[in-house]
């Protein structure tokens, strides 16, 4: 029997051993109860082999043959039947320490981590009959305090190791380090690392991917150089985990600097190794490394025919992810198309609706996701493909689909499992134009996180009600929230969106007196566009000169923009020509001094920065507003007539203009920005992307019912004036998501009350 043969020769050799009449021993069953283990599934072997135990008297009193039968039921996957085997041990009184051990590992490796400690509980108290935890019984429970976050119990366990002095074991210390690692108690792991007197590769591996998955990154990488310098043995796990920990940094060319290092040492990379360069090279967008490394996925892993199957697709979908946070949707989606329908599963359905949602093609994000769903006797979404959904439709503003998710969330009790996705559901409201509902959902919320209560914050803000941005604020503080400083933006942002001034200085002088958090480049390019938009640019200057930092282009473009606004053409100037330093291929700055000089019917210099752009090769992004309706999104340009119902739009904006004009509606020509007559100029706002958009909301909308338009670029002064106007005229609210802010118009008036 102990020869090494396999599992199933061992068991022939033992039923022609009975055949002949020989009766085994207590010697013989634990090897063939053994390989009876090894045939996975084939429970029924082993049962007769039972059988046959009890049958010779053997199965009461021989505790390596019960032993032996623990891990027998426990290997074939019937764990209700070696805990009814352990259980009748402990009633005879045989059971020893390899019995306690056989169980606990048992339940550890089958995930029941509660049912584990509960038993070393109870062999704990079994201590008077002589049986103690030894080593093996320490290394056992301690990866079920680690995966059960049970850091309390571990301790406990800790304690014992040092009171029986079972700590000078390297098995145990690895055990200890890497339970207080998974609890996310590094300080506690690291005390018990440098006290070991002797490490070997997986001590230091337990502290490296302990501080990566923590986020201690520098802490990661600084054991990492130390381990280089005391000559340890570097291997996959070590390899990896540096990786990884410069990938989640977002240090894309350091995780492949590490890998050639890797290579170089001779150490094979594995699927963690390769799922972590994958992130690596997403998070700098480094393509052509990327298809490097897909190709060595190709070659090493994707080619070998002995691989699980669940391997291969995990790194399928790393390398889909890799291609569409690259940038290169098409050579994701033609992976992710390659794959069989039956094969994919919910991650690679996930990051290839993620890819599209992130990188604007949010379009292509809700029709794959609506493709998902049609397949759903494959696979179902989870909670992060929600998310990616959510968050596609949120930059269309795509509130009817929005919508249509938000009730499949609720069917399928997404929302009171993850609060993500609540938080989810609330950023696509706000973004949709409907805030009201955002804070429905936030005050129907159970557990809620600084994210929450920022996304609602954010919401009222972009929607310019000001004063219930400021009232979230109150009450995220009062509920013990951590106020830093993204909360300081929004709260400055909202007040900037509102005219609230006095309101936003306050409360820029707060953030280091009252909560610590000193102000970033960020926070002053709030209060630059704070003051800019309320016109007092001379004090909006001189916040940029009392800057402990050097301004960066985000300050600029506030000044520059407010210049704009207000018609400063020396300083929108000298704004520009800062601004131009720093980024100098910025279509946007060129933009701004162009209409700020047009605004000022200064033409040739209008012209002068035209040729400027053109000579340098930098194109004007166009204007483009889109509407959503029950067919799907309208999409338009300016003098767009591509549409079917172009004739239609033309002519029903034509008499809606002749409808305010006899209102008192005035074409505002500066927003035409060219150089021709008013009455041309005239034509030319009449063709604009915002307006078309509104005719066919009208068009195709119920009345009563709100029209809701999205556009990539600021709403033009124009645009604005006649939409207000427009709002006296139909029966709709108007509502306006444009690259600054919300707008609201209804019975002749906005909600932006001119601060936009």
């Amino acid at each position: 029997m102990r020869l090494p043969l396999n599992p199933g020769e061992s068991i022939e050799m033992f039923v022609r051993m009975l055949r002949l009449g020989w009766e085994p021993d207590g010697y013989t069953y634990p090897f063939v109860l053994k390989a009876c283990g090894e045939i996975r599934g084939n429970g029924v072997v082993g049962f007769c082999v039972h059988g046959v135990v009890v049958k010779n008297g053997l199965g009461d009193c021989n505790v390596f043959v019960c032993n032996a039968l623990v891990m027998m039921y426990f290997k074939s996957g019937v764990l209700r039947d070696a805990r009814k085997v352990f259980d009748e041990m402990c009633e005879r009184g045989v059971e020893d320490v390899v019995s306690w051990n056989s169980i606990v590992a048992a339940y550890v490796q089958s995930g029941d981590v509660k049912g584990a400690l509960r038993l070393f509980e109870r062999m704990g108290r079994r201590g008077e009959f002589g049986v103690r935890a030894d080593a093996v019984s320490l290394v056992n429970v301690l990866p079920a305090c680690g995966v059960g976050k049970a850091w309390r119990r571990g301790k406990e366990v800790h304690g014992y190791a040092v009171r029986s002095g079972l700590c000078e074991d390297v098995f145990v210390g690895n055990a200890i380090v890497d339970m207080y690692a998974k609890c996310e108690l590094m300080d506690e792991a690291s005390k018990v690392f440098e006290r070991m007197k002797v490490k070997d590769v997986v001590s230091w591996n337990a502290m490296v991917t302990g501080y990566s998955q923590v986020g201690r990154f520098e802490d990661a990488l600084s054991l990492f150089k130390r381990m280089k310098m005391e000559k340890i043995d570097l291997n996959v796990v070590t390899w990896s985990a540096v990786i990884g920990a410069y990938a989640q940094r977002g240090l894309g060319y350091e995780a492949l600097d590490v890998f050639r290092q890797m290579q170089l040492s001779g150490s094979e990379p594995n699927i963690i190794t390769l799922l972590s360069l994958l992130s690596g090279c997403a998070s700098v967008g480094a393509l052509l490394q990327g298809k490097e490394t897909h190709c060595y996925a190709m070659k090493e892993i994707l080619n070998v025919s002995t691989n699980d199957p669940g391997d291969n697709m995990m790194v399928i979908n790393g390398i889909i992810d890799m291609y569409a946070k690259c940038k290169s949707a098409n050579i994701a989606r033609a992976i992710f198309d390659s794959i069989p329908l039956e094969d994919r599963n919910v991650v690679t359905w996930t990051v290839m609706i993620g890819g599209y949602a992130q990188h604007g093609e949010a379009n292509d994000a809700l029709q794959l996701f609506s493709e998902m769903l049609a397949q759903n006797r494959y696979v179902m979404p989870n909670a992060f493909t929600i998310s990616c959904a959510l968050m596609a439709c949120a930059r269309l503003a795509a509130l009817r689909f929005g919508r249509q998710i938000h009730a499949y969330v609720i069917r399928n009790h997404f929302e009171s499992s993850t609060f993500f996705v609540a938080n989810c559901l609330i950023d696509m409201y706000v973004k949709s134009g409907d805030v009201d509902t955002a804070r429905v959902i936030f005050d129907n919320m159970d557990n809620k996180n600084s994210i929450s209560w920022t996304s609602l914050m954010t919401g009222y803000g972009m929607h310019g009600r000001g004063e219930e941005a400021i009232r979230v604020f109150d009450g995220m503080r009062r509920a013990g929230m951590p106020i830093d400083g993204v909360t300081f933006v929004v709260v400055l942002y909202a007040c900037s969106h509102s005219g609230m001034v006095d309101q936003g200085m306050n409360y820029f002088h707060r953030m280091e007196r009252d909560y610590s958090v000193i102000p970033g480049v960020e926070h002053y390019a709030c209060m630059v566009d704070l003051l800019g938009r309320a016109g007092r640019l001379n004090e909006a200057l001189n916040f940029i000169k009392e800057m402990p930092m050097d301004p960066s282009p985000i300050v600029w473009v506030a000044l520059l923009s407010a210049c704009r606004l207000h018609t400063n053409v020396e300083l929108g100037e000298f704004a520009a020509a800062e601004l131009l330093k720093l980024e100098a291929e910025n279509d946007g700055s060129y933009t701004l001094l162009s209409n700020i000089y047009a605004n000022a019917r200064r033409w040739k210099d209008v012209a002068r920065v035209r040729s400027l752009m053109k000579y340098s090769g930098i194109r004007k992004r166009p204007g483009c507003s889109w509407v959503q309706g029950k067919k799907g999104t309208a999409t338009f340009f300016v003098g767009d007539k591509t549409h079917p119902r172009s004739h239609e739009i033309y002519d029903l904006l034509a008499d809606l203009i002749h409808r305010i004009t006899a209102l008192g509606y005035v074409p505002d020509t500066r927003f035409a920005l060219h150089d021709v007559d008013d009455e041309e100029k005239g034509g030319l706002l009449f063709e604009h992307s915002e307006k078309l958009a509104l005719a066919f909301g009208i068009l195709t909308s119920t009345p009563g019912m709100p029209i809701r338009i999205t556009k990539n670029l600021r709403v033009c002064g124009d645009c604005h004036t006649a939409i207000t106007y427009i709002s006296k005229v139909i029966d709709h609210e108007v509502i306006i998501r444009d690259s600054s802010r919300f707008h609201h118009f209804k019975n002749g008036s906005c909600s932006c009350k001119g601060y936009w």
